[in-house]
């Protein structure tokens, strides 16, 4: 399975390297740097790349790589979905999964894919399970550790190693019993000039925050689960009963976990939220233009926040002079980069739109550019899954106690590009 796992940093030095069979040398990370020279953004890179004697599998997060070296034919995302798992455990123990947080705790991230993965075959790979190995870092168990020599890991093997629900502990105790599911919704999306869609598709998943005391055995229910066609669960939840029912009915783990995931393409009807109108004209000297507006639209009464829109304009243009009506706006000579941080919109905001125009200097002896710059798009929207996705109910079973219970809904931009 897998080999040897490189983390690489955002100035392409492999900052640590862990093999679990034989020694592969670093210089087989020069096939991952030719791809990275050759990718137009960092995210872009080939996510396997293959080499005469190797497999490079890799995951971008949190401005670094994870490559994975395999020596035989595997299923990709299987190592794919374990270099995710890896980042989320790093961030289940460490707050957050950056260069600086991994030096750190060198020796609590080694212990880690120590225990995560055996010979180079997935073994422990659930937080809980892990937690109850490997201690999370604090000060005086680091102070206590230092002295005695001793490490983090556990001589006593974890209850729920041996159990037929290996992703939860036994013994689990709260003082306040709560459940709490975010519904996050990813568009991406492609809209050309006229504002007609060119592609649009819905990643989503379903995080869960459980702390509940002993064994509860959990269904949580929606009101239109049809919508849900492609999707992929934890473990934890029972595959038979969702096929016949379409009810997530599991065992939950202890703390926080992803629950689902699900996508939703372009064979269904995707409901765009915000609108944009641009109009870029590019001419040599200072005859360009730039008009843009932007607005919501099918938001249900919801407020768009933390709008951004990214345009990377031609090499040939020197210098802009916008006014915006709302929102700031920054431009980089460097990279070209036009950013215009909007802030919140409204639906009921009338004729005043945001809207940004002005003026395009280009270089003079330069040839006009053919094509018209790509309009990224971020923003959020709160309490508001686009795809009509609605939690129904959720029912405990196995213990007496009522816990509180809530969900969230949140919509935000994935890829989402306007043509112009």
């Amino acid at each position: 399975m897998i080999n040897s796992l490189f983390i690489i940093n955002s100035s392409g030095d492999v900052f640590m390297e862990k093999h679990w069979k034989s020694v592969v040398n670093k210089s087989v990370c020069d096939y991952f740097f030719e791809a990275q020279r050759n990718a137009s953004a960092p995210e872009d890179v080939p996510p396997i790349i293959s080499t005469p004697h190797h497999y490079l599998v890799s995951i971008y997060r949190e401005k670094m790589y994870m490559v994975a070296v395999v020596l035989t034919e595997v299923p990709p995302m299987f190592v794919i979905e374990f270099l995710h798992r890896v980042v989320d455990t790093f961030v289940d123990y460490f707050g957050e999964c950056t260069e600086s947080s991994i030096k750190d705790n060198y020796v609590i991230v080694y212990e880690l894919l120590e225990e995560m993965l055996d010979n180079g075959f997935p073994l422990a790979t659930e937080a809980n399970i892990l937690q109850e190995l490997i201690k999370p870092p604090n000060i005086l168990r680091t102070v206590v550790n230092t002295v005695t020599g001793k490490s983090n890991v556990s001589d006593v093997l974890p209850s729920g190693q041996l159990s037929n629900i290996p992703w939860r502990r036994t013994g689990v105790k709260y003082t306040n019993n709560e459940a709490y599911f975010d519904v996050i919704e990813e568009i991406d999306a492609i809209i050309d000039r006229m504002g007609t869609t060119v592609s649009a598709e819905i990643q989503g998943v379903v995080d869960s925050s459980i702390r509940l005391t002993g064994m509860p055995d959990l269904t949580l229910s929606f009101v239109n689960p049809r919508l849900l066609d492609d999707v992929s669960f934890h473990p934890c939840v029972r595959y038979k009963r969702w096929e016949s029912e379409r009810v997530l009915s599991f065992v939950p783990p202890d703390g926080n976990f992803k629950l689902m995931s699900y996508h939703i393409g372009t064979q269904n009807i995707v409901a765009i939220p915000v609108y944009i109108k641009p109009t870029i004209t590019l001419k040599e000297g200072a005859a360009s233009k730039l008009d843009i507006t932007v607005g919501p639209k099918q938001t249900m009464g919801k407020v768009v926040e933390s709008v951004v829109l990214t345009i990377p304009l031609p090499k040939a243009v020197l210098n802009v002079n916008l006014t915006s009506n709302q929102g700031n706006y920054s431009f980089d000579p460097a990279t070209k980069i036009l950013s215009w941080d909007v802030g919140k919109m409204t639906s009921g905001q009338g004729s005043k739109l945001p809207n940004i125009k002005g003026s395009l200097n280009l270089q003079s002896g330069c040839p006009v550019p053919d094509s018209s710059p790509t309009i990224m798009v971020e923003f959020k929207i709160q309490q508001l899954a686009v795809s009509g996705i609605k939690v129904n109910r959720l029912d405990m079973y196995g213990e007496k106690y009522k816990p509180f219970k809530g969900v969230k809904y949140l919509t935000k931009a994935g890829k989402f590009q306007v043509r112009t």
